[in-house]
Parts: structure tokens; sequence; C-alpha cells
């Protein structure tokens, strides 16, 4: 467990703490439910106890534009089963574009140094209902799909809304996947409209996927148009090469701005379509609803992040990632929704905060791998940037390791709510993330989400505090997925997340409560180590090797071995670096000393590159697989396969 003793690195003021939406909302809940909850803690049991209440009231903080109806919450004791809000009626989109001031700024858009671009209200709301018109008279309506390969562009948040107005399901990746990775996910859904860029910029580099999408298109034949959206300034010419192409300026042409309409359908009707990470398969489409979406990101945006109408929202993210669903959402909070696309180095490492300080940035969201980037670059913003309006600062994708918390504090602002967060694509929110009414501690993650019944609980299903366990959820909760598609009778969703406990959603990270009420997660079970029965989180060893200042980054997994397992650590070094003896001590020193001496690897290799999914994340499974001589199921779901060669074969892990 955490130690006790341990400073907080960051203290919110007085003042700030009953500025906070979430002090607001405790003190409105005590008002309408005669309740007497004095703090943070207090309000997450109440949300626990009272789902149907809890999740009312996040309905009210948001505005809900729809039909409630009279019913919270039927069946609450069945997981997976539970129904929230049975008989409301609402639309995303609608929600998404309720009424503002059309010259009020909806979005920023940075293409590293290439565009940048400001959309008014009024200019997209002018967009969406072109696009609307075009859609609905190519035939989409309630229940099509409508797939995109699309950057970070303001085009996507367009076409996603004009698609969930009509009731249609939305489903994006970025254009940086390659042609089986956008099939294996677009094949799967048949959408009847298909959405494509010309191409992208990516560290400075014009990088075209007209020959992409050459081969991908005619494998969508559900698709009666395939739209392009120019980016390079190529879209007419790769539409007219592709069946059904048109470019996006030609399939809206024929239609003026007009009123939106706006479909309104059940509460669980299916917005978007998210895919696992097919790291050991074909991806799973998991399917999430419109309602369950709007309420966790009210929920998040408001209460967790403290976001207020009028502020900027900012998350380095591609449309493959489920926090670019998150960001979108941040519309129906009255934010600025601030988009980047390529890469957050390019064209120097402070590109990102040099646009958070042009924009006023309320809130950067970015990956822990991004921080620690940082800190090894020596970067410090603090003295360079004006980050007077920045307030918080979330960081997901892996855990965020200690020493990269000290840095945020020390080298990008001392007064900030520092939110690690996670959760994934098969909530499309949090389980556990920020408070901004309380501490914040090294290497910890700050709560348990309101209305999240997480626990930890021990391989015998027994809930844990003071050792690492299973990270579970006991209580159902309104962005559990829909159902996944093409799983008729339910058998792939109920393996993914009940098989391990019945009715209880097992998330697959292993995880720890501290002494101050936080979490701490070690890595993912999956990848977990079991050296002579041991558990052992990755993260845990990350944390240390990758003080190390020749370490760029690390990857461990373990090894069969002599009837057991051992733990061998792969290390990229900065150039110029050798693995040797010293180096090795060092390092091992380092894991002992930070860790225990269960963390030390057995063995250490030196390797020049680490794969990782195209959202960011390494994959020691496929690491794992390789170096036992096993196939890895798909490589497309990887950013760079190639490097998987540097795994195989090697003679230092000869058995």
């Amino acid at each position: 467990m955490a130690v006790a003793t341990e400073e907080a690195l960051w203290t919110p003021s007085r003042d700030r703490i009953e500025r906070a939406a979430v002090t607001a909302f405790l003190r409105a809940t005590n008002e309408r439910h005669g309740t007497d909850l004095a703090s943070y803690r207090d309000l997450h049991a109440w949300s626990i106890l009272r789902p149907d209440a809890f999740w009312e009231q996040v309905w009210d903080l948001g505005a809900v534009i729809g039909e409630r109806g009279d019913v919270a919450l039927i069946d609450g004791e069945k997981m997976p089963g539970a129904r929230f809000f049975p008989e409301a009626r609402l639309n995303y989109a609608e929600n998404l574009l309720r009424p503002r001031d059309r010259s009020s700024l909806a979005l920023v858009f940075r293409g590293e140094d290439k565009v940048e671009r400001h959309v008014t209200f009024g200019e997209l709301t002018d967009l969406v209902s072109r696009l609307q018109q075009a859609l609905k008279a190519a035939g989409v309506g309630v229940g099509d799909r409508v797939a995109a390969t699309l950057p970070n562009l303001p085009e996507t948040i367009a076409v996603m809304l004009a698609a969930s107005s009509l009731g249609a399901i939305f489903s994006s990746c970025s254009p940086d996947f390659g042609e089986r990775g956008i099939l294996d996910r677009f094949g799967q859904i048949e959408p009847k409209v298909y959405v494509a860029c010309d191409g992208y910029w990516y560290a400075g580099k014009r990088v075209s996927i007209s020959d992409k999408l050459t081969t991908v298109v005619p494998h969508l034949p559900s698709a009666v148009k395939t739209v392009i959206v120019p980016y390079l300034g190529e879209a007419e010419e790769v539409a007219a090469g592709l069946p059904n192409g048109v470019s996006l300026e030609a399939f809206i042409a024929p239609f003026a701005p007009a009123p939106l309409t706006f479909e309104r359908l059940p509460f669980n009707h299916p917005l978007f379509i998210l895919f696992s990470s097919g790291t050991t398969g074909v991806p799973k489409c998991i399917v999430h609803g419109a309602g369950g979406t709007l309420l966790q990101h009210i929920k998040e945006h408001r209460l967790h992040c403290d976001l207020h109408p009028g502020e900027r929202l900012f998350y380095f993210t591609t449309c493959g990632w489920m926090m670019w669903n998150w960001l979108v959402s941040g519309l129906a909070s009255g934010l600025t929704l601030c988009l980047f696309d390529g890469s957050p180095f390019a064209p120097g490492p402070s590109v990102l905060f040099d646009y958070a300080a042009k924009e006023r940035f309320a809130l950067f969201g970015t990956s822990a791998k991004y921080i620690d980037s940082l800190r090894k670059e020596g970067l410090r913003p603090v003295d360079t940037h004006d980050l007077s309006a920045l307030k918080t600062l979330t960081s997901t994708g892996s855990p965020l390791a200690p020493a990269d918390f000290a840095y945020v504090y020390e080298a990008i602002k001392p007064d900030l709510h520092l939110a690690s967060i996670s959760g994934g694509t098969d909530i499309v929110s949090c389980f556990v993330l920020g408070d901004p009414t309380a501490p914040v501690y090294r290497g910890e993650i700050q709560c348990a989400g309101l209305g999240m019944a997480v626990e930890v609980w021990s391989d015998e299903g027994q809930p844990v505090t003071g050792e690492r366990g299973e990270l579970v959820c006991t209580r159902p909760f309104p962005s559990m997925p829909v159902m996944f598609w093409n799983d008729p009778e339910g058998a792939k969703y109920h393996a993914a997340y009940f098989d391990r406990f019945p009715h209880i959603w097992c998330h697959g990270d292993f995880a720890e409560w501290t002494v101050h009420g936080g979490l701490i997660i070690h890595g993912r079970s999956d990848a977990t180590l079991n050296p002579q029965g041991v558990r052992i989180g990755t993260a845990e060893i990350y944390a240390q090797a990758e003080q190390v200042p020749e370490i760029v980054e690390a990857i461990a997994i373990g090894q069969e071995w002599d009837n057991d397992v051992r733990v061998v650590l792969f290390v990229r070094l900065k150039p110029g670096t050798v693995l040797d003896e010293a180096l090795e001590k060092r390092i091992r020193t380092q894991i002992r000393t930070g860790a225990s001496p269960r963390h030390v690897p057995a063995k250490i290799v030196a390797v020049t590159d680490i794969p990782r999914t195209r959202s960011g994340k390494i994959t020691e499974l496929a690491v794992r697989e390789v170096v036992h001589g096993r196939p890895v199921k798909n490589t497309e779901a990887l950013a760079n396969p190639e490097c998987l060669d540097l795994y195989r074969d090697l003679p230092q892990l000869a058995v």
C-alpha cells in the first residue's frame, strides 16, 4: 500500500473546493434528497446506494434535451440486464448542438504547423445540416452505419453529428490504420456510407492514403457512397478513382443550410461502435448507447474535471481511440473543443504547449507516455509558457509513473489538478478518475467515479484492501455496452466481462487501493507476471526502469522457464548508449530498491523498438507470444508490427 505519511503533491485551495461543480452537486443532493453528505466519499457512497436518484440528478445537471420518463432504473440488481431510463427518448446530436450563440467558438483545429482553423457554432451547425440532408438523400436512416477513416478534423465531428441526428450509428478509425485493420473493423459492420480523407500530415510529412482506399473501398460493398474529405487538397482526384466516390464538397453541394431535425430514440439506441485493440484476433465491435454515453460524459466533464460552459477542452487523441468520443461530448456542456492532428512533437517538442498557451486550455488531456517523453526531453513549460488558464491535466492510456506525477508539478505547473484516469473502450468512459476537491498523491488515481461501484477483488472473489487484485465493478452503470455487433446471443459480451466472476464486471486491470482511498493500477491482468507464484504488475517495473536516464522506454514479459516464469525486461535505449554490465547493474539496482527484489528481471535485453497498438499502448502479449514461438493473431492491430522480428529467436532467451 502507499505510504500514509507521504505528503500530497497538490491540495486544492478552499476557494477552489468551494467553487467546484461537484461541491454544488453535493449540496443540491442534500437539499433534494434530505441527505447529510459532507464529502466526495459520502457522495460516492450515496451514488452507489441510490443509482436511480443519482443518474436522474446527472440528467438534470446536464439539462438533457429529451423526454426522461418517470422511471430511472429497472432491474437494477441485474448485471448485465439493468435498464436505465427505459421510457426516455433523446438524440445525442441534439444535446451537443443545443442552442447557443452562432458566433461563439465551437471548435479550434491545428494540424501540426500546417493548418489552423477556428469554427464557430453557426458554421458547425450549417455543415451538420448540409451533411444531414446529404446522408438522408443517400438513404441513411435509423440503425444504419456511417464509418469514417479520418484525422481529428472539424469535419469528422460534423459527420458524426449528422449521422447521430438521423439515428445512424457512427464508427471511426484513424487514417494511419492499414488496409487490413480498416477492413477488420468496418467489414464487420457494413456501413451504408464510408467517409475518408485524401491523406494527412505526420511529423511534417505529407501522407496520401489514395492507394490504401483503392484497396479498401471495393471490399465495403454495402457503402452506397464513399465521401472524401479534403486535407491535402486532393479530394476530387481521390474520389474519382473510387467506386461511388464523391468529394465532400460535391456530396453536400445540392443542399443549403436548413433547420436541423433530430430523431429522438430510446435511451440505449446505438450511437457508436468502438473496437477492441484486436491484438488477440479480429477486433470486437463494442456498441455504445446514446443516453449512457451522454450521461457518463456530462458527469465526467462537469463533476470530475470541473469544466464550465465556455471553457476550452483539449485531448490529444486520434479518431481510433475512445478519448475522441469523450472529447466531442464536451459540446453538450457548452465547451469549446480544441482539436489536434499529427505528431505531438512536430514541428518541435513544445507544440502542444504553444497551442495550450495561445488557446487558453482549461483542460489538457494526454497519455502517460507523452508526459514521460516530455520529462525525458527535459521540457519545462512552467518556464516558457503562460498556462494561467490551465486548471486540469489528465493522463490515461497506461499508468502514470510516480516520477511523472512529480515532473508535472515541477516542470509544467505547480497549481494544477493532475488527474490520472482509467477506464476504456469497453465503457467509453472511466472507472477511476479525478476529484477536484481532494489532494493528489504521487502515483495514485484519486477516486472511483461517481455512480461506479468499483472494488478490488482477490482471486477468490473477495473485496480486498492493502493487497493487489482484479479491478471489478459490482453494480450496473449506464455506459455498459448495449451489445457486441454480430453477437446475437450475447456470448462474446458475457465472456469478455462476466466469465471470471458471475454478474460482476471484471475489467482486466491489476489494481490496489491505497491508504488515501485512491487506486494504483499495476498493469493489465493478462500481462501480470507470476515468478515463483507472486503476481507482479508490469507498470511497477516500468516506473522504476524508466527512471534510469539511458532508458527511453521498456516492456516486460514473463518467459516460461524451468517449470516457472522468469521476468524478461526489454529496453529501448537513447542513441549511442550500450547495454553493458554496468548499465544492467544500475537497472537492476533501481528496480530492486524502487520496487522489490521480486521485480528484478532475470534477463535484460536491448531492442531498438517496442510494439504498440495504434492508440499508442505497448503490447506485452504480442512480445510474449513471439518470444515463445507462438503466432501473433492480428499484427494489423499494431502500429509497428515489423518490430516483432526483434524479439524472435533471441539467443539470450534460449531455453
